[in-house]
């Protein structure tokens, strides 16, 4: 289990992952003492829950969770001084999966990130190969990354699983409802959430004035690059 906490202030730090290697002494604990950091991290790295202060020296915590959120559904718990209800609410509607206002009881942090895990807990995502190649482009899913050409590609989990969907299923169209069961295994009511995930996919596959990933309307469809 790998965590990221995302604390200006060494002391708190060093306290959140004490509490949270007493109990679980298996974790990898990480930290960024800056908001553009952690968003870096959370881009190239994979974890399974982020520890998030709102006070922190660059952008704020809010500001760290909306830019997460873009491209990530990493399980977010805020974890900081600013107790006020218009703060818990604007974090809780912007994506985080519990709040907790400093100081914190150790017991009670335990039982609170062990819920959000429990929670956030997905059916394993499935692959019957581990590396997929249609046309010039090749997927190596346990790597993360996809070449294409020379270029190579780093994924996210999320673009990961996207793009194994679309190549596993190369020249059929698949409905928004349909990719998002294959990949969360159950289908995401927030369709703009998918959405940014395909955009951010299709961005990054762009070869030319185009992609091997189509829009096509009613859904999305693979087709192989030459």
């Amino acid at each position: 289990m790998r965590i990221l906490i995302v604390e200006d202030s060494p002391e708190i730090a060093e306290a959140v992952s004490l509490c949270i290697q007493l109990r679980w002494p298996e974790a990898e604990m990480s930290v960024a003492a800056e908001g553009g950091l952690a968003v870096r991290m959370l881009e190239d790295e994979n974890f399974d829950l982020v520890m998030l202060d709102i006070n922190l020296p660059d952008i704020d915590g809010f500001e760290v969770l909306r830019r997460t959120r873009t491209f990530s559904d990493v399980p977010v718990i805020i974890l900081t001084v600013r107790g006020h209800d218009d703060d818990q609410v604007k974090g809780l509607e912007m994506g985080a999966d519990d709040y907790i206002v400093k100081p914190f009881k150790p017991r009670d942090l335990v039982a609170r990130v062990n819920a959000v895990l429990r929670r956030s807990q997905t059916p394993t995502f499935q692959v019957s190969q581990p590396r997929l190649k249609r046309g010039r482009l090749e997927l190596d899913f346990a790597a993360g990354e996809a070449s294409l050409g020379d270029r190579i590609i780093k994924l996210t989990p999320i673009e990961a699983r996207l793009l194994y969907v679309l190549m596993e299923h190369a020249e059929d169209t698949l409905s928004s409802e349909r990719l998002s069961r294959e990949i969360w295994g159950h289908v995401v009511e927030d369709t703009e959430q998918l959405s940014t995930y395909i955009n951010r996919l299709l961005a990054k596959l762009a070869d030319g004035p185009s992609g091997p990933v189509l829009d096509t309307g009613s859904g999305y469809r693979f087709v192989s690059p030459n």
